[in-house]
């Protein structure tokens, strides 16, 4: 058979193969929109899912506003000191740069939104395919189409992360990360059929390295563009780290050249290393990618050259790991004594994903439980597959023949394997390696099952075929198509194919993000509170080190659970004291020793308003302001999630005690829970507070929820006598300095101020506070008798009538001003 008649071949049988490669794209990219209808809600708003995507929308706004200038530094989150960029830059600039180019220099808002919701979709049904070609250079193009339609249809944490709406980076370090991936299997496939050797580099350095330099290459800028969309993208540059470590050892012991690894190791990293030089940043850990990528650019020269001289003195082979090993060591203990920065980065690598205390209440940083049913629920079938085909492939790896390439994917499994059982939310990096072990044990049934003979030119009946190759002539058979081999199929497609498409299918119906509640909350913040004097679109300049952000005078935060920060930014044009880059939130980190910091977990579980108003006080660097001049709360936090905000704090106790019942032993909130500033706002709607008034409340669900629960543990078991029933889903609350009231009295006397407050659902609750005169009397409160006043908080929860002061049979009415609430006036009476 001559060259093009090969190549004609080839053609022909690649074109089912690409046809089912596009089948399989359209099918990702179908999947991922099926839940369209709850993201385009309106004509003029899209509603982008979970958190991060916010903040990734606020990015690309702001791109587009300063074209081509990216934001680094926001001072309208994390008030009042802001916040460098914690995002890597590629994801947005790149989703920026298109919008730029479709909207000719000046898209519309509907542009903007509907690309980014869409963006991700696009980038999923992309990492089709590079895991067809890291399948394929692997095995074969059967087990890569597998694994390509495999990971289309692949459920869990790859599938909610691609969704349309959830405009975020995971999916694009996925992409990138595979790209590596498939582009290094293919780089050592050439250079172990090119061999690269220095010697022959000495003679002809292009004409040895040109057949697997375009790999090479092509893996540098995939590990770059990777390294620049994600912060910890470290991960990824150890995983390859490794490889190259391993497959020295390997080659060594079997008295191969490791010169490739050496020449291939430093192009990769040092494009990479490159790359990484030309941006200002990389979510604040740029110094930390240029140290890791320079140690790997030394070390794998470093490693090839202590096998040639091992080699040179005829050392035995086992003692080349035995340095290696005994040189990490050596470093470590080094690096302890000399430096104990590099050694805390050196010993934090293999805890790198690790969380402790509140940080544990983060859904996705949670270790992986494989006995929960979180792997069937990620991955299908292919979970529990997966792990045998490794326990397989590891083994004929070891035991058989071997290659570089089923190496790296050996050691690419068992690094995101740790990486997943450490934080769950690395099974988006492993539904690629469980496709692909899944694909090559499902292809490895299948040839079992008698498909290996099967010659694709003649299905039905048994042929002999005549083959020219390299000039010679073989005598193949057809096999002809036979009930086992339907059978077998049916049963990859029932165990692999169709439990991936019936669990994709039902978990795509859900989109996620801020419910109505929320946006009806947050859109009456934006146009009911006063503008906090910064331009939402500016490019801000970053203080300089060690100094705080000069904000203006009329800036203030806004408190809520860290959660809502990214909302609160980007839907309310409001800046949050705490976001969901878990900053702001206070407590403590490591010990119920350390001081308790100031911050959304400090705030919401004070046990008192004074000690709440003192964590306001205490967020703000200037003595005389506030941290926040507004509260956010919603029945989650009054609920479920307040364990969060104590875990936070590392002290947990009491807040929920356990109680016999007649259904067993039950856990309910305690007095300690009952006593918390969240439990003040949300539970008792702020009654009583000196300093916070209700200024809006969103409408309540209409089924029976935690906060009826919670409030008939209250009056049941400790005596109280609330209204049993839902209040509003979201409550916004307002700090303000409170009108002083004074009056005189008998001594002795209880004195009792009160008023019905009418909320914006048209609920109405008591306000009161009592005190003991001695002889006078003094109140602080915090609504206003009279309505709001222009420029200031245009509130829609106010009293219906004066406060009444009552005392013996005696009762005084009482108005006031909104002036007198926002100034601290004293009002005699």
């Amino acid at each position: 058979m001559t060259t093009d008649e090969a190549s004609k071949r080839d053609f022909k049988g690649s074109i089912p193969y690409s046809i089912g490669i596009l089948i399989s794209c359209f099918a990702a990219f179908y999947i991922r929109t099926i839940p369209k209808a709850q993201v385009f809600i309106s004509e003029n708003f899209v509603r982008f899912s979970e958190n991060d995507p916010w903040y990734h929308l606020r990015n690309v706004e702001t791109l587009l506003h300063n074209f081509p200038h990216m934001l680094w530094f926001d001072a309208y989150t994390q008030y009042p000191f802001g916040t460098p960029q914690v995002f890597a830059p590629l994801f947005d600039m790149s989703l920026g740069v298109i919008l730029w180019i479709l909207g000719l220099g000046n898209p519309s808002q509907h542009l903007i939104y509907t690309v980014s919701a869409y963006y991700p979709v696009f980038l999923g049904a992309l990492v089709v395919i590079p895991t067809y070609y890291v399948t394929k250079w692997i095995f074969d193009r059967r087990t890569g189409l597998l694994a390509a339609i495999l990971i289309a249809l692949a459920p869990g944490q790859i599938l909610s992360r691609s969704i349309i709406g959830f405009n975020d980076h995971h999916i694009a370090e996925v992409l990138f990360s595979t790209l590596t991936a498939a582009f290094l299997v293919q780089a050592v496939k050439v250079a172990r059929e090119h061999p690269i050797t220095f010697s022959k580099l000495k003679v002809a350095p292009f004409e040895t390295i040109k057949p697997a330099l375009p790999y090479f290459i092509f893996t540098g800028i995939s590990m770059g563009a990777y390294t620049l969309t994600w912060k910890g993208a470290l991960f990824f540059s150890l995983i390859i780290g490794i490889y190259i470590m391993v497959q020295h050892v390997i080659d060594f012991m079997h008295n191969r050249n490791t010169d490739y690894l050496a020449v291939g190791g430093v192009i990769i990293f040092g494009i990479t290393f490159l790359m990484v030089l030309l941006v200002p940043e990389i979510g604040s850990t740029k110094n930390t990618h240029i140290m890791g990528l320079l140690a790997g650019i030394l070390a794998f020269p470093f490693l090839t050259l202590l096998a040639i001289e091992m080699r040179k003195r005829k050392l035995q082979p086992k003692l080349y790991p035995l340095t290696i090993l005994t040189g990490i060591v050596g470093i470590i203990l080094v690096s302890k004594i000399l430096s104990p920065s590099i050694y805390t980065m050196i010993i934090g690598v293999f805890g790198i994903f690790k969380r402790t205390g509140g940080a544990l209440t983060i859904g996705e940083a949670a270790p992986l439980n494989l006995f929960d049913g979180s792997l069937y629920y990620y991955f299908a079938n292919m979970g529990f597959i997966s792990i045998i085909a490794i326990v397989i492939l590891t083994y004929e790896a070891i035991k058989k023949k071997n290659t570089q390439e089923k190496t790296l994917l050996i050691v690419w499994t068992f690094m995101v394997l740790w990486a997943m059982l450490q934080q769950n939310r690395f099974s988006y990096y492993y539904a690629v390696n469980a496709a692909i072990l899944s694909a090559y044990l499902g292809i490895k049934f299948l040839d079992l099952a008698g498909w290996k003979d099967i010659r694709w030119n003649n299905w039905i009946q048994k042929n002999n075929i005549n083959q020219k190759t390299a000039g010679k002539t073989k005598n193949l058979t057809a096999h002809r198509i036979k009930p086992v081999h339907i059978i077998s199929v049916i049963i990859v497609i029932f165990i692999l194919i169709l439990p991936n498409y019936s669990l994709a299918v039902q978990q795509a119906q859900y989109a996620g993000g801020p419910n109505g509640y929320w946006l009806e909350a947050l859109d009456w913040l934006k146009n009911n509170t006063p503008e906090p004097g910064l331009d939402y679109y500016e490019i801000y300049e970053a203080p300089p080190k060690g100094e705080v952000y000069q904000y203006p005078e009329t800036a203030y935060g806004v408190m809520s659970w860290w959660d809502y920060g990214h909302w609160i930014q980007v839907i309310g044009r409001r800046i949050p004291n705490a976001n969901p880059f878990q900053q702001g939130i206070g407590g403590r980190t490591d010990s119920i020793n350390e001081d308790n910091r100031p911050g959304a977990s400090t705030f919401f579980t004070a046990a008192s308003e004074e000690e709440a108003t003192a964590v306001l006080e205490a967020i703000h660097p200037d003595p005389d302001k506030m941290g926040a001049r507004y509260i956010i709360s919603d029945v989650e936090m009054a609920t479920g999630k307040f364990y969060a905000m104590a875990a936070w704090t590392l002290d947990t106790n009491n807040y929920y005690i356990a109680v016999q019942t007649d259904k067993g032993v039950m856990t309910i909130p305690g007095e300690r829970y009952f006593n918390s500033m969240e439990a003040k706002l949300h539970i008792f709607d702020g009654n009583g507070l000196k300093h916070y008034r209700m200024v809006h409340e969103s409408p309540g669900i209409s089924t029976p929820s935690q906060e009826i629960g919670y409030k008939n543990v209250y009056n049941v078991v400790f005596g109280g006598n609330i209204q049993e029933d839902n209040t509003g889903y979201v409550k916004i609350f307002e700090y303000v300095e409170g009108a002083k009231i004074r009056g005189t009295a008998p001594a002795g006397e209880n004195v009792t101020i009160s008023t019905t407050i009418s909320t914006s659902q048209g609920r109405s609750f008591t306000y009161s506070q009592t005190t003991t005169s001695n002889g006078t009397y003094s109140f602080t409160v915090p609504y206003s008798t009279e309505g709001p006043i222009v420029g200031q908080t245009q509130f829609d929860v106010a009293p219906t009538h004066p406060y009444q002061i009552s005392y013996g049979g005696m009762v005084k009415e009482v108005e006031v001003r909104e002036t007198d609430v926002l100034q601290g006036n004293v009002i005699e009476v």
